[in-house]
């Protein structure tokens, strides 16, 4: 039985993910911030988005080929970074690693990873971006980007959208400290699920070892924080300015929701622009991520990256039909891993291609530049 008939979409992936991980992982992967209303905002105004049928073209196969920040791509879909990802599944930064590589996509280092960047690195290949939460420390700061450099990550993203650490409640409810502990509680939903238990042993469990390679502070804080956030700051226009001086590959800005700040960016040498409100995982208050796409493509010529509730290849048309041009997937590669392991990283980005595939039939684009005009 192939993988599409028993796995057609990653909502498939998503429910057998929820029984092969611990309850407190699953909350932890799964979850938003407040009452969930920003994440549910994201799905809904993502099924507000249609797009027109077109009739009597013929038979054509669509071309999904795009370049992006001078680099050919086979479809315009990328990893994103998640936090602690070795949680959701051991080794999950090397198997997602291994995926980008093998299937020509980049992949995003979260600098709170389970790995370090020179373990991961050499699996990525040349599909390697780095992530930065923002240390304070100028002299962590550049030695951070010395070795996501050396390990061969390329282009450099740094994430504006956390300047504080967001509550996540339903997370918190599920019981887990920074570094994570198996607490008699947790262990008892660590028991359930072997095929995860079985891998921790083999991997240890996670810890965020690149920040703690620059401190010596070993308790253990609330699952909503980390060691990150004592070495970390809020950055403003200088920090960026900064970075831009120091880094010398693209440099991309994520978490970007107003126009008003992305007219701005290409005025200090940014790259690209990734629209993004974190899935709805830092602000409840914050307007759905593709209704604040439109206003950003008007205002910026920049190239722009879009997530934050993608579930199939339709919406990552309806990203590209609102102005963007690449797009990236955090939780649904998770799904995958959680779900099947290592292939099940390969077989999310199969079902995004074929959905993009029979969409991109239905409404006569032959090619990502066509899908525009199908745009109601």
């Amino acid at each position: 039985m192939s993988l599409h008939t028993k796995y057609p979409a990653i909502a498939d992936l998503k429910t057998r993910a929820r029984k092969r991980i611990p309850h407190f992982v699953w909350e932890y992967l799964d979850s938003a911030t407040g009452t969930e209303a920003t994440q549910k905002r994201n799905r809904s105004s993502l099924d507000q988005v249609l797009l027109k049928p077109s009739i009597l073209h013929g038979e054509f196969e669509p071309d999904l080929r795009t370049t992006f920040l001078g680099k050919e791509y086979p479809l315009p879909i990328g990893i994103a970074p998640v936090g602690m990802s070795g949680l959701v599944w051991p080794g999950a930064e090397q198997m997602l690693a291994r995926t980008a590589a093998k299937e020509g996509i980049p992949y995003t280092l979260s600098t709170v990873a389970s790995q370090l960047p020179e373990d991961v690195g050499p699996h990525a290949g040349d599909q390697g971006w780095f992530q930065l939460y923002p240390p304070r420390d100028p002299e962590i700061r550049k030695d951070i980007l010395n070795r996501a450099e050396n390990s061969g990550f390329h282009t450099l993203v740094l994430t504006v959208d956390v300047p504080v650490a967001s509550r996540r409640e339903r997370q918190t409810r599920g019981g887990m400290t920074n570094p994570p502990k198996l607490t008699p509680r947790l262990a008892m939903q660590a028991a359930q699920c072997p095929a995860w238990l079985n891998g921790i042993r083999k991997t240890g469990m996670p810890r965020l070892r690149l920040m703690e390679s620059y401190s010596n502070i070993k308790t253990a804080l609330p699952s909503t924080q980390h060691i990150g956030y004592l070495l970390r700051t809020s950055p403003d226009w200088d920090y960026l300015k900064w970075l831009r001086d120091h880094w010398d590959g693209p440099l991309i800005v994520k978490g970007v929701g107003n126009p008003d700040d992305a007219a701005r960016l290409a005025d200090e040498g940014v790259d690209a622009i990734w629209v993004s409100n974190h899935a709805g995982r830092q602000f409840d208050g914050a307007p759905a991520t593709i209704d604040v796409l439109p206003g950003i493509r008007a205002a910026t010529t920049l190239p722009l990256i879009f997530d934050s509730g993608i579930e199939g290849g339709l919406d990552v048309l309806r990203a590209l039909a609102l102005g963007a041009d690449f797009v990236m997937l955090g939780r649904a590669f998770h799904y995958g891993l959680a779900a099947l392991g290592e292939p099940g990283a390969a077989h999310v980005l199969d079902i995004l291609r074929q959905d993009m595939i029979s969409n991109m039939g239905q409404i006569s684009a032959r090619n990502l530049t066509e899908i525009h005009r199908a745009r109601l």
